[in-house]
């Protein structure tokens, strides 16, 4: 991570207790699944890396900065050239309203970051990216922090040592294809 996007430096964190999303017990509400029946948006993986990149970092209103410096930036995009790093999209028309990005590795996803520009964008994302790593046999959905929002989808704590274990397994697996 670092500081802020004008901080060129960057630092390693590694939480006592670790957020992860488990894949066999992730939670749609009610609310949501209606949304999602609607079809509010064309979801898509990998056509605009950077794209989401750029929204993940922009600022809002309820976060007037971020952490996602050009360091980062340059990293994240490498990996994705590498077909480690991806993205999960909604647009409308030619607009991207929201996304979310991360690093596959072994069977682990590690959740990077996440934008919305139009209500349940970013959340639907959350959802097909959950179906894909189901669907692909990924067994961990790493979200380095557990927020209130990520709790609503079943997100829960992890002391350090079983998340050490939990990321072994995972990553004793070859890597899995995303796309």
């Amino acid at each position: 991570m670092a500081e802020s996007a004008d901080d060129p430096e960057l630092f390693w964190v590694e939480p006592e207790i670790r957020g992860i999303i488990p894949l066999d017990d992730f939670h749609v509400s009610r609310s949501l699944e209606k949304a999602m029946r609607r079809k509010p948006f064309d979801i898509r993986v990998n056509t605009a890396f950077e794209a989401v990149m750029a929204g993940c970092a922009a600022a809002a209103p309820d976060r007037p900065s971020t952490w996602i410096n050009d360091t980062i930036r340059q990293l994240y995009t490498a990996l994705h050239r590498f077909g480690h790093a991806h993205s999960v999209e909604a647009w409308e028309g030619d607009e991207l309203v929201g996304g979310l990005y991360g690093v596959s590795l072994g069977s682990a996803f590690f959740g990077e970051s996440m934008f919305s520009r139009r209500t349940n964008a970013s959340k639907i994302c959350l959802v097909h990216l959950v179906e894909r790593l189901r669907a692909r046999g990924f067994t961990l959905l790493d979200t380095q922090f557990t927020t209130e929002h990520l709790k609503t989808f079943g997100a829960i704590d992890v002391p350090k040592a079983d998340y050490a274990r939990l990321l072994e397994a995972a990553m004793a697996n070859p890597d899995i294809p995303f796309d």
